[in-house]
């Protein structure tokens, strides 16, 4: 019994000894890990790390129908600090050498500080060829502070369209937050326009390169050859229906108006033009808008940052009388030969509702022709309230055309219900309608939607959704071309009465309407000017037509404010437009015969 208890208390010695021992030499070990050559592994560890570098894509670009290049890129550079290695004691030196206002990259650094400390935070955009060079020579001392490269926006054709490209700016808080497996803070997006409806095609997919880098941030080699790294994907390019030399000179013609132009081909929808004015040097907004630039902008009280062309609602004036025609004529409210007696204007009730003229018995067609407002202040009442809003909405009036540039104002279009709403049941008579008969009243329109109306009128009761984009392609994605088509909305209105209508609008321009001087040499020009009534200064003027009639290939729509009756201002300026589409293809041979002459 004594002789087990004596060879147990060794065995345990021995153990505990054992033990001992091998903790000693752990404890050891691990003191010269992390004390004694700490610095040689620490500077070990740190060149063998490994960063994720991502590579932004370029973004598509623009080209006209032409394929006249419209919207391009270029290199931009940005100031960057990645919040996990910089050094906080660099922050006067950037300041002052940037020029920063005292406390700027503080406030920028906090207001990104939700998000991963390893994600790079963009500073400053737009550096020049100085500041990248002090921050290549000053790299070893400055910390988690870099530069990358950006692309930005340039416009090589030379025209505006600002209004219908768009703009990108620095994504919003909230859609970095619901779109963090793309985004990244500081990247730009799409904000408005083409930029911004088509964004999700246009900002490609970006790629990503891993390296190993030192203690400095300095890269040391590609990891794994770079059999790791991902390619960027660029964007889809795009095709425009846009004419650029059409833009161009609508642009030019509009120069010091205020107003908007809006042309469509009738055959199909697509935009060979669309402007607002006055409008605003997209160059501005292809990076940081200067403080100043953006005050002036915001400030001014002609707002040209608003889309006039989409979103500003005018009365149509005449331009509408067509659309009452129309239902009056389909519904048989009236008959091709019915007419009217016009003795200078209609009287219902105690108001009296002066015309341009007194024209005697009209029917439709000269009605439209000589813009007869005692046949249309009548036909309203006539043909009643609801079938003139059933035609009105049928042609696209009081809801937006889903035009691919987002921003968009569906007007105003007076209903039962809406009078209803604004005056109170049984408390409006049938008189608060008559003004509508002749487009005036409650009624708002865009320009965008009266060149869709024209166009329906001008192709024979098609409706099309207006498009700027006819293709994208991207030879490097999977599907490597989109052809965007649109297909149109057949009208439920008989062809001989929109072949009528249609006579009219020839009759105002080749008769005796009120747009004689919209005639033009070898083109058979129709339709028909208007007057919008303007409470707050002098009549806007309006003037909507389509050429050639026989087989239209160019349908417009033009608003001039403040410039008083249609035919003085807005139509002329349709003519040269319209002339200038269509005989343009004429000019290009002419002096095409004339160079070979000259060789």
């Amino acid at each position: 019994m004594t002789f087990i208890d004596i060879n147990s208390e060794i065995r345990l010695k021995i153990i505990t000894v054992i033990i001992v021992t091998i903790f000693f030499f752990l404890g050891f070990r691990l003191y010269q890990l992390q004390v004694v050559d700490s610095e040689k592994y620490t500077t070990a560890s740190e060149k063998n790390a490994i960063k994720e570098k991502i590579i932004n894509p370029f973004r598509g670009v623009f080209y006209d129908r032409n394929w006249n290049l419209l919207a391009d890129n270029q290199p931009s550079y940005t100031l960057r600090i990645t919040p996990k290695e910089f050094d906080k004691s660099l922050i006067p030196l950037l300041e002052n050498y940037f020029k920063f206002t005292p406390g700027y990259i503080h406030s920028v650094l906090k207001a990104n500080k939700t998000y991963s400390p390893f994600i790079p935070i963009k500073i400053l955009r737009g550096l020049n060829f100085k500041q990248i060079s002090w921050l290549e020579e000053n790299q070893n001392q400055l910390k988690g502070v870099d530069y990358s490269i950006d692309m930005e926006r340039v416009y090589p054709f030379g025209i505006s369209a600002s209004h219908l490209f768009g703009y990108c700016k620095e994504i919003p808080d909230k859609q970095l937050k619901e779109n963090l497996e793309f985004y990244l803070p500081g990247d730009f997006v799409g904000h408005s326009g083409l930029e911004r409806y088509y964004e999700e095609y246009l900002r490609g997919v970006k790629g990503k390169k891993l390296v190993f880098v030192d203690a400095h941030g300095r890269e040391i080699s590609r990891v794994n050859e770079g059999n790791n790294d991902k390619a960027s994907l660029q964007g889809y390019n795009f095709q425009l229906s846009l004419d650029g030399n059409l833009q161009q000179k609508a642009e030019e013609l509009m120069l010091d108006k205020q107003g908007s132009i809006v042309i469509l081909d009738p055959r199909n929808g697509e935009i060979l033009a669309l402007l607002s004015k006055p409008d605003f040097d997209l160059k501005y907004f292809s990076s940081v808008t200067p403080a100043h630039i953006w005050r002036k902008i915001n400030n001014d009280k002609s707002k040209p940052l608003f889309n006039r062309a989409t979103s500003s609602i005018y009365p149509p004036g005449s331009c509408y009388k067509m659309l009452s025609a129309i239902g009056a004529l389909q519904d048989k409210v009236i008959t091709p030969t019915y007419t009217y007696n016009c003795g200078g204007g209609f009287s219902y009730g105690d108001h009296f509702y002066k015309c341009m003229g007194t024209h005697g018995a009209v029917n439709v067609r000269t009605a439209i022709e000589k813009s007869c407002n005692t046949f249309f202040f009548s036909l309203i009442l006539k043909m009643g309230f609801e079938r003139w809003t059933k035609y009105s909405d049928m042609f696209g009036f009081g809801k937006r055309t889903n035009i691919d540039i987002l921003e968009e104002n569906k007007g105003i279009l007076p209903s039962v219900e809406y009078y209803n709403r604004i005056y109170g049941i049984k408390k409006w008579t049938p008189g608060y309608i008559v003004s509508l008969g002749v487009g005036q009243g409650e009624l708002g329109v865009t320009p965008l939607q009266m060149a869709m109306y024209i166009s329906a009128i001008a192709n024979g009761g098609t409706l099309y959704r207006p498009h700027a984009a006819r293709k994208l392609f991207n030879p490097a994605a999977q599907e490597k071309e989109i052809t965007i088509k649109v297909d149109g909305k057949k009208l439920p209105i008989d062809k001989d009465v929109m072949d009528l209508v249609r006579e009219g609008t020839f009759l105002v321009v080749n008769g005796a309407g009120t747009a004689g001087m919209m005639r033009i040499e070898g083109i058979h020009v129709a339709g028909k000017t208007g007057t919008a009534q303007n409470p707050h200064g002098k009549d806007h003027s309006w003037f909507v037509g389509y050429a050639p009639y026989e087989n239209p290939t160019i349908a417009i729509a033009v608003i001039v404010e403040n410039a008083g009756f249609g035919g003085a201002v807005a139509a002329p300026i349709a003519k040269q437009l319209i002339e200038f589409y269509l005989k343009k293809d004429k000019f290009d041979e002419v002096l095409l015969t004339s160079n070979k002459i000259e060789e």
